[in-house]
């Protein structure tokens, strides 16, 4: 019998309903036979659970990372105040539009009253927007790497792969 998680793993541990990280994978021997009898886990909640009991993180899918989304930002003609009225704007008379599709259209815009609000504030939103999809890819990697790499990581790195699963999971999350 092979062990189903390792050590670090975050696992979903049914009968308990939460979360946890499996602090060490135990084998039951037998004398004479070469593999363990049974394999349980502890995960620091009172007791060692059966693999049965826990349920891996589930995998984001295999897109090779080349085929990460290009969004943009591109400029759209400010038609709610002249240019002259709006010369504190980073690009007076014009607001970020983030494109996420093929053509030029599509996407998020920001309300002209929000814009004015804090118009630096608009044009960094748009920016992370934009950019979204290779953040996405990059804490993709991040946790694929995390699943490879086992026992050999430092806990800070752990915890940071934790953290880019969770934000994947919270983006792939339907309503």
């Amino acid at each position: 019998m092979k062990a189903q998680f390792h050590k670090n793993q975050r696992v979903y541990v049914k009968p308990v309903g939460t979360w946890a990280l499996i602090e060490r994978v135990l084998p039951h021997w037998a004398k004479g036979i070469d593999e363990p009898i049974r394999i349980h886990y502890d995960v620091g909640l009172g007791r060692e659970f059966a693999a049965e009991e826990l349920l891996s993180e589930a995998p984001l899918g295999d897109k090779p990372p080349g085929e990460v989304k290009a969004w943009r930002v591109v400029r759209a003609r400010n038609k709610w105040q002249p240019t002259e009225d709006c010369t504190s704007h980073p690009v007076p008379g014009t607001y970020p539009v983030v494109v996420t599709g093929d053509a030029d259209w599509g996407g998020w815009r920001v309300p002209g009253a929000e814009y004015d609000l804090d118009p630096t504030k608009m044009e960094e939103q748009a920016r992370l927007i934009a950019n979204a999809p290779q953040l996405a890819s990059f804490a993709s990697s991040l946790v694929d790497w995390a699943r490879k790499s086992g026992e050999d990581m430092p806990n800070d790195l752990v915890e940071l792969a934790h953290q880019a699963q969770d934000l994947l999971t919270e983006v792939k999350r339907i309503a």
